[in-house]
């Protein structure tokens, strides 16, 4: 961080957050003591090294910023707009009306023993389960929590978007996410046991088709202190009785659709086949028998070259030698 943003960011949790100065330490200092437990993980006791304070000291102030962050947060976070119909970027322009993505994140965190079970995640570690939610550039739009590492993913988001000063979004727009959450209104998930790797891709291989969803349980959190002195967000939005809000996260036969034809249009567009003239299946290569043989000779020298095929051939390898045959295919 710049002096200058250093100096922008202190001007504004003192005049707009209300944090002051206290008879031995400065704004500035509190900030300083902040940013650097969070930007380099230094502990407690070795601030107290650096900045020549308390451990009660470093601990009162890093409270008191973090909690006037929190109050600013309707400041520091953005608030997306949709991919609109004449976006160019080629990550984001299959993704019309989208507004982002969401993911959850494992941030370990130390407990009383009677609580770790509660705490412990699928991967064995004591942590909490944190919602983030980016828009396109990522910027950070909204973050939850709180709940223990064993909540699963589905139940966070299903919380959120339901909790008070939770996270609203309007109904026809969505978020991407990944398998560890429903594919339902407003959340665009994969194709789960789908692999998505760019190797994949590039190799010109068909979606993965769809599979079922799996169910999922979690224990309840209470609520952190610190909410409930954030003040409410005065969502422009939110009063409209003409706008309809996501609400729930629950499949539905629409939207399954409208995955399809997205993965369908995809496909088509990337083989160079107008959108909906063709499903994936149909567009695939067909082979005559020399041009099998040849693709078969060309993987029995690289094998008697050395080249381990025990679990299959590398997608990237294999596209190769499908395109150094692709002239005996119809």
């Amino acid at each position: 961080m710049s002096r200058n943003a250093f100096g922008r960011l202190c001007l504004q949790l003192e005049n707009v957050g209300g944090l002051s100065n206290t008879n031995n330490v400065q704004v500035s200092e509190q900030v300083a003591i902040f940013l650097t437990i969070l930007a380099h993980h230094k502990k407690n006791r070795v601030l107290q090294t650096n900045f020549k304070r308390s451990g009660y000291t470093i601990s009162t102030h890093f409270n008191n910023v973090l909690t006037t962050l929190l109050k600013l947060h309707t400041l520091f976070l953005v608030k997306p707009g949709p991919i609109g119909e004449d976006c160019t970027n080629d990550r984001w322009k299959w993704f019309k009306s989208c507004l982002g993505a969401l993911d959850g994140t494992y941030i370990p965190l130390r407990v009383a023993l009677k609580d770790k079970p509660r705490y412990r995640n699928r991967n064995g570690d004591v942590s909490v389960n944190v919602l983030a939610v980016c828009d396109i550039n990522i910027n950070y739009v909204y973050l939850l929590c709180g709940w223990e590492g064993s909540a699963a993913d589905s139940k966070v988001l299903k919380d959120v978007i339901t909790r008070k000063n939770g996270f609203r979004f309007p109904d026809g727009n969505y978020h991407l996410c990944d398998t560890g959450y429903r594919n339902g209104d407003g959340f665009l998930a994969p194709y789960r046991s789908g692999r998505y790797h760019i190797q994949e891709w590039n190799s010109q291989m068909s979606p993965p088709p769809p599979r079922k969803m799996r169910m999922s349980y979690s224990i309840r959190d209470a609520l952190d202190p610190l909410e409930a002195e954030i003040p409410e967000v005065n969502d422009e939005i939110s009063d409209d009785p003409d706008i309809a809000f996501i609400d729930q996260v629950e499949p539905s036969q629409q939207w399954t659709n409208w995955r399809e034809n997205l993965a369908t249009n995809m496909m088509n567009r990337k083989n160079g086949v107008a959108p909906n003239e063709c499903i994936p299946k149909t567009c695939r290569r067909g082979w005559t028998v020399e041009g099998e043989k040849v693709l078969a000779n060309a993987m029995k020298a690289l094998v008697v070259n050395g080249y381990k095929a025990d679990n299959g051939f590398k997608s990237g390898l294999l596209f190769m030698i499908v395109l150094a045959s692709a002239s005996f295919s119809n």
